[in-house]
């Protein structure tokens, strides 16, 4: 169920993302006032490992002890069980970020908490949402938007100058914010990395501040835009290592597979290996969710070879993220046709 409140509980400024299961029952929605409105929506913890939101809202929200906010914020505290325990989800859940409207999840519980979060933005009325992660893999800091419109990219480049637009998976937060309001997901590093607590912290405050965000085409100069056409994932049934001497493995990758993130890999990079004796195959699925293994893979004397070039995002090395959600993206450069931005 859906908690809402008007207020931050006391000591909330300093908890521990482990320690919110004290502070509250479940997911929580704190709409608080400001001096203008509409609200900038903020969500955290979708994930329960990736506590850069909420360092971020702490470090904002301390700075305006004892004064009012410059603009209505409404936060949303996602998984806060698995937070307890330091993980993306709990083994029986479903992932936060994979139930929002538009989802192909069937309805339960937690689709209906958030199909509710998004009905109260909606007739609260929201100015941006901001929805903020960490990642396991080595990434640059970047955003994610699944809209390309101006605004949207105003609101992208005040987190970073890449920006990568997705139109799967489903049922993200940003999917189902965007139909309110500019919506972006930041990509804040690993967990640990303060930089991206600071730069997600900017962000915040630069919205609370901002009167209205700007609704010209920025120059193309001063943003790298990327489009995700493939999410990479390995069967439950394949057994994989990274850097290991185990030859028993079915699909065998580099100790070095993260760094290649946001690298362009030509044609014919050998991507990973499979045991000889394995018919073990790595599964994509394009843009539109359908499975199209052979148009970015094949496999040459065991080794897995790029059919294409791609550039890889979030590759990698946690095998618990790979058999909850997957190995990574990959991304080809994308340009916004001319008579779009003279429009």
């Amino acid at each position: 169920m859906l908690q809402i409140r008007k207020d931050l509980p006391d000591g909330f400024l300093t908890a521990r993302a482990a320690d919110l299961h004290g502070y509250f029952n479940g997911p929580t929605l704190i709409h608080l006032a400001g001096q203008r409105s509409p609200a900038v929506f903020v969500s955290i913890l979708l994930h329960g490992n990736e506590d850069v939101g909420l360092k971020a809202i702490q470090q904002v929200l301390s700075s305006f002890t004892g004064r009012a906010l410059p603009r209505e914020l409404l936060l949303f505290i996602g998984n806060i069980e698995a937070a307890k325990y330091g993980l993306r989800k709990l083994p029986n859940q479903e992932d936060f970020n994979r139930v929002w409207p538009g989802t192909t999840h069937p309805m339960s519980a937690i689709t209906e908490c958030m199909s509710q979060v998004v009905e109260y933005a909606r007739r609260a009325d929201v100015f941006v949402s901001l929805d903020l992660h960490n990642n396991t893999g080595t990434n640059p800091h970047y955003s994610c938007i699944d809209t390309i419109d101006a605004r949207t990219i105003q609101l992208a480049l005040l987190f970073a100058r890449t920006i990568v637009y997705f139109r799967v998976p489903l049922g993200v937060q940003t999917g189902a914010m965007g139909a309110l309001c500019p919506a972006i997901t930041c990509e804040c590093g690993k967990v640990g990395d303060m930089s991206g607590v600071e730069r997600a912290s900017d962000l915040i405050d630069a919205c609370l501040h901002m009167l209205e965000l700007p609704s010209h085409w920025p120059n193309r100069s001063d943003y790298h835009l990327l489009h995700s056409i493939a999410t990479i994932k390995v069967g439950a049934e394949w057994s994989i290592t990274f850097g290991e001497q185990d030859n028993a493995a079915d699909l065998q990758f580099s100790k070095e597979l993260d760094h290649w993130n946001f690298r362009a890999l030509p044609t014919g990079t050998v991507f990973g290996k499979r045991r000889p004796d394995s018919r073990a195959m790595l599964s994509v699925f394009d843009d539109q969710d359908q499975e199209v293994p052979l148009s970015v893979f094949k496999v040459t004397n065991n080794d897995i070879v790029l059919q294409r070039s791609v550039i890889p995002a979030m590759l990698t090395m946690n095998i618990q993220i790979v058999r909850d959600d997957c190995l990574g993206y990959f991304m080809e450069e994308y340009s916004i046709p001319e008579s779009r931005l003279s429009s």
